[in-house]
């Protein structure tokens, strides 16, 4: 079962304020998805973003790159 979580706890976890999360949430860099008006996120969802960005972030230190990947780098289904 997935754990879901609200913006002022995804907030709390990742030290951002909530509006920078709605905002993040609202521009498609965060995954989330809305009940009403209500934003909801999958933290196993986020934990693996943070884990490819990771990855990514560590290869493109070892090509020289000093770009940082954003939560949608790579993935299909948050493009816009």
């Amino acid at each position: 079962m997935p754990n879901i979580v609200t913006a002022r706890e995804l907030g709390k976890y990742l030290k951002l304020s909530e509006s920078t999360i709605y905002k993040l949430a609202s521009g498609g860099e965060l995954p989330g998805f809305k009940i009403g008006d209500s934003w909801r996120f999958d933290m196993d969802e986020i934990l693996k973003r943070i884990k490819e960005a990771k990855k990514v972030n560590h290869r493109n230190k070892i090509r020289g790159k000093a770009v940082a990947p954003s939560f949608t780098e790579g993935d299909e289904r948050c493009r816009r």
